[in-house]
């Protein structure tokens, strides 16, 4: 004879084995759907020649120009890219030009030395080349310098190496002359407790400083991205902050630029979309001035205008301070209001008009956000991961969710796997709207990047986990499924630099729920799904 057997959706490990009877207790690649479980959907490698991505990807922003192009920008921790009709276009910025280079090369040999005094890069850097003059007898081409982005290798203080896309015909010793353009840095690859060389100067003409303690902990190379009508607007955590214009000419063959007029240290950026304003969060106190850096300070620009931020009687630019927490953790724009959070509290802001331009109060205490993209306005809520452990939503009121979950991703108690709270930055929160669901990608303890997801079904209030490792994620809209990239630390990338090496590792760029398999450049591959089902009386 046949018995039903009834279990609760979602799945329960606060309980034990026994304790949870008739709940589902563990799974993986599982989701709930009226009641019932289901496999996820699969996902099918993007771009049409396979390419991955230099380092991990820790951004993701779709929107479109007025010309209807769609586009996503994509932040690593290497530079800034577009995905745009099934390719990927480099828009990364460049620093601050070196000028005065030469070569050396050696017949029927890739490598070519570059020769600059005091040049300052680090191995593994991505340079341009421009105002080039080959070197003597080499036979290359100019256009082998300019139309190619190149990889520092074996640095020495006056000299590093590149590799050429073919051999040199002859030798010559310090011939030719070039402009080095240097990408500008995002950051570490990874989040982690700083100790020993370089970890008090990341990125700056200093780098080699040592610091001998772990409570420095370096935020890995992270991105903000929003849109200002067509224009991207682009801020490295803790950096400047660059824009891309879809409407100029050859948009594509164009890299992203400084904003002018801006802060030139902000930890993120967002747009004020009903307004239109744009906001520097933890920024400045004085623009142009990084040793002003606050991380509580709030920046925003003129209505209309995100070149102009010095207050005056006759623009609507203005500031102010935040003053609970230590530093803005994230912001996210909802409805009528920008959330923002920082490691402790909650506030809102709120256009009011002419004289103040905003309003600014305090929603909630003991919610601090986890990590800068640990949170997503999604169907009418804020929803956010806490670095307090829990969860929240915000729906004009701050409200704790119930989590039957909660132990397993926050502590490591038991069979609990809890998260890495020193590569907090490194969670990802997006929503699949396809599926009711808030998706947040984080690395468990002891794992330096993200390798979990915990999910809350917002419409049916469950919660499962799984092994879906996501560095970044978006939601459907500009695109008809969600797409998201997964980061190799050992896979050598494709695109775009000339010689590249895998000391940063590759991004796999995805659409989300195809089939029920993986698909990519080495094939396709099932997708083990199972779940596990407490005790239960038949």
């Amino acid at each position: 004879m046949l018995q039903k057997l009834n279990f609760k959706p979602g799945f329960n490990k606060q309980a034990t084995d026994s304790g949870a009877e008739s709940q589902w207790v563990d799974g993986d690649f599982v989701r709930f759907r009226y009641g019932l479980p289901e496999k996820i959907g699969g996902w099918s490698q993007l771009t049409n020649s396979n390419n991955t991505l230099p380092g991990v990807a820790r951004a993701q922003h779709a929107f479109t120009s007025i010309a209807g192009e769609k586009y996503v920008a994509i932040g690593t921790s290497q530079g800034l890219f577009l995905y745009y009709e099934g390719e990927f276009f480099d828009i990364s910025p460049l620093a601050t030009a070196i000028t005065g280079a030469t070569f050396d090369a050696t017949s029927g040999s890739l490598t070519i030395t570059v020769n600059k005094t005091s040049h300052g890069l680090l191995d593994g850097r991505y340079v341009t080349f421009s105002s080039v003059t080959v070197p003597t007898g080499s036979g290359y081409a100019t256009s082998d310098f300019t139309n190619n982005t190149f990889e520092v290798l074996n640095k020495t203080a006056d000299t590093f190496e590149i590799t050429m896309p073919s051999n040199s015909a002859a030798s010559s010793s310090g011939t030719g002359s070039a402009q080095i353009d240097p990408y500008e840095i995002v950051g570490p690859t990874f989040q982690t407790a700083g100790l020993g060389w370089g970890t008090d100067t990341w990125g700056s003409s200093t780098w080699g400083t040592a610091s001998a303690t772990s409570n420095v902990i370096l935020d890995p190379g992270l991105w903000s991205l929003d849109n200002f009508g067509q224009i991207l607007i682009a801020t490295i955590h803790n950096g400047k902050t660059f824009t891309w214009n879809p409407g100029v000419a050859t948009p594509r063959a164009n890299r992203a630029t400084v904003m002018s007029g801006a802060p030139t240290k902000t930890r993120l950026t967002q747009v004020s979309d009903k307004d239109r304003h744009l906001f520097h969060f933890g920024t400045e106190t004085t623009i142009g001035d990084t040793s002003t850096f606050d991380p509580m300070f709030i920046r925003f620009s003129d209505q209309e205008n995100f070149n102009e931020y010095q207050p005056t009687s006759i623009n609507t630019a203005g500031t102010f301070r935040l003053d609970k927490g230590n530093e803005i953790i994230g912001a996210v724009s909802g409805k009528d209001y920008t959330l923002v959070l920082t490691d402790t509290s909650a506030y809102v802001i709120q256009y009011v008009g002419p004289p103040f331009t905003f309003s600014v109060r305090q929603v909630g205490t003991n919610c601090g956000l986890i990590g800068q993209n640990a949170l997503s306005y999604s169907n009418g809520f804020v929803f956010w991961m806490s670095g307090e452990g829990g969860f929240f939503r915000y729906d004009g009121t701050v409200k704790t969710i119930p989590c039957l979950v909660e132990d397993f991703v926050f502590t490591t108690d038991g069979n609990n796997l809890g998260i890495n709270y020193n590569s907090s930055q490194l969670v990802y929160c997006e929503h699949n709207t396809l599926y009711n669901e808030i998706n947040w990608f984080y690395p468990q303890a002891n794992s330096e990047q993200s390798n979990r997801c915990v999910v809350y079904n917002y419409a049916e209030q469950v919660w499962t986990t799984s092994s879906l490792d996501r560095s970044s994620y978006i939601d459907q809209g500009v695109y008809d499924l969600p797409y998201a990239t997964d980061y190799d630390k050992t896979a050598l990338p494709n695109f775009p630099i000339q010689g590249i090496t895998a000391k940063y590792g590759a991004s796999i760029y995805y659409a989300q729920e195809i089939g029920t398999d993986q698909i990519n450049s080495s094939g396709t591959t099932s997708i083990d799904a199972f779940i596990l089902s407490g005790d239960f009386e038949i």
